[in-house]
């Protein structure tokens, strides 16, 4: 039996409104994770309503599958990468909908979990992968990549200012293991400043970005969900870092012509209360952007 740690979805009530959720849509959670999103959106469209559940990660569609158990006849949920969101949609039904949902990022739920290798809190592997079926460990990045390519990676993915300091303490200090060793090895290259963040937060952002592809994936999936949307659909993105908030922004920018254009509903990102993030404290760095398919 899979149990389910506690799971706050972010920004749900906005979510919910910025979609448009009615009784008898369909609708697409594109990272489904814990499944909190997809259970409002399965009970706010009833009667009728039918959601497709994508997730990359087989112990997240665990829980989410346990969570939406009572929505079994309404809920499909397939173990797949959301870059292939179009084939995935069509294959299930899908291919014309009204509205689509990504929660970017990491889970709560993984973070927690130390020998997934995402938290520098705890000790566990440098792993960091979503799926178990990728074969790209952050082990190999930081064991095997040359200097140059790991401060790129750093400054690209984490923007991290001491990249190269970091990069060149971490190839001195091979082979490395563990995530708490990681994390030694930063505080050591950064000298211990953290300022409001801990020193290793930008470098484990980086690898972790690294490993799974996120925003190569990212940029692949925004078209194919913009396509998916039927007149009147809804696109709603939920991003926590400045890398995925600027890549939806500049998609929406520039999908306000042509022959399917989306017009953009939210001039300004939408930011959790300061009651939000006092019982949620994840939450304080998600920004929702939301666009509609005009025709």
């Amino acid at each position: 039996m899979v149990i389910s740690p506690p799971h706050t979805p972010v920004l749900l009530s906005q979510v919910l409104a910025g979609l448009g959720v009615a009784p008898g849509g369909l609708y697409i959670d594109a990272t489904l994770g814990a499944g909190g999103h997809a259970l409002a959106i399965l009970e706010a469209s009833q009667p009728g309503g039918r959601l497709l559940g994508i997730d990359v990660d087989p112990a997240m569609l665990a829980m989410a599958a346990q969570r939406l158990a009572s929505y079994r006849g309404r809920a499909t949920l397939v173990e797949e990468d959301f870059r292939e969101l179009k084939r995935l949609a069509r294959e299930n039904g899908f291919d014309s909908v009204q509205g689509i949902l990504f929660d970017l990022g990491l889970s709560s739920v993984q973070l927690a979990r130390p020998e997934r290798g995402f938290s520098f809190r705890e000790d566990g592997p440098l792993d960091m992968r979503y799926s178990p079926r990728s074969s790209l460990r952050a082990a190999d990045l930081v064991n095997h990549a040359e200097q140059r390519e790991l401060a790129e990676l750093l400054w690209r993915y984490g923007e991290e200012p001491r990249a190269r300091a970091i990069a060149r303490s971490m190839v001195r200090r091979r082979p490395l293991h563990s995530t708490l060793e990681l994390a030694r090895v930063v505080a050591s290259a950064t000298r211990g400043r953290r300022g409001r963040i801990h020193p290793a937060t930008r470098t484990f952002q980086a690898l972790r970005i690294a490993v799974n592809a996120e925003l190569e994936a990212l940029e692949l999936a925004l078209p194919q969900a913009a396509a998916l949307l039927a007149p009147g659909g809804r696109l709603a993105v939920i991003s926590f870092h400045s890398l995925e908030d600027r890549i939806v922004k500049e998609f929406f920018r520039g999908s306000t012509r042509g022959q399917r254009p989306l017009s953009i509903l939210t001039r300004k990102p939408i930011r959790p209360s300061p009651d939000e993030v006092g019982a949620n404290p994840r939450s304080r760095s998600a920004k929702l952007r939301i666009a509609q398919r005009l025709v």
